[in-house]
């Protein structure tokens, strides 16, 4: 009896679409470090080399994820108040990011951004001239908001992989348990409940104060 000849199928054609759609799945998975040409050929069923038909490099296969995550960014109604439009576009910005890890973790370097999203910082520097700030103060007010937004939510990202790994709770928290009140008699007063109050999603109010704190005081 003869054998069945044996059909291979070619490997699936490659598309910019489908490249930016398996390096946003690697990239959720595994974070921007494990994000490389090699990974994501891997991923695809393809050759390193083929991808770069379609991409310069990894910067720029990032650049052409966080567009496509940009370009689905909701633009809500803000409020007219410009201090409640600054805090309100603040908050928004803070939430789209704690959802995409990643993203957080490449606009650490400062240079690269998706377009489509810069609605949000013309809408924060509008807010804050429109409160009586200067351009160069509006700039610096946006900029200490960004600040905060990225550092709160790095150290929440680390952490919680941090604890994934190794399983046990924080060391900070074994820690602070042991200390005594004759030498750090402040912290040891809030020992038992530090745990609970790092773990507070305070980031609406810490937002709002740090708004405050930036924009001149009105009469």
């Amino acid at each position: 009896m003869a054998r069945e000849a044996r059909s291979v199928g070619r490997p699936p054609r490659l598309t910019v679409e489908a490249i930016i759609a398996a390096a946003d799945r690697v990239l959720e998975a595994e974070g921007a470090d494990k994000l490389s040409m090699r990974r994501l050929a891997t991923e695809l069923g393809s050759a390193p080399m083929a991808l770069y038909h379609h991409v310069r490099d990894k910067d720029q296969l990032l650049l052409l994820v966080m567009e496509a995550h940009a370009r689905q960014m909701p633009r809500p109604e803000l409020p007219q108040d410009p201090r409640e439009r600054l805090l309100e576009t603040a908050v928004l910005l803070y939430e789209l990011l704690s959802e995409r890890s990643w993203i957080v973790e490449v606009l650490t370097g400062d240079d690269l951004i998706g377009p489509s999203a810069l609605w949000v910082v013309d809408e924060m520097l509008g807010a804050a001239i429109e409160y009586g700030c200067t351009p160069e103060r509006a700039v610096f007010v946006y900029r200490t908001i960004w600040f905060y937004i990225v550092g709160n939510l790095m150290i929440r990202v680390n952490s919680a992989r941090r604890r994934a790994r190794s399983g046990e709770p924080a060391y900070q928290y074994g820690v602070i348990a042991e200390l005594s009140a004759d030498t750090h008699p402040y912290l040891a007063s809030v020992a038992d409940r530090w745990s609970e109050f790092n773990t507070l999603d305070s980031y609406r109010e810490g937002l709002s104060a740090v708004v405050d704190g930036l924009l001149p005081a009105r009469p």
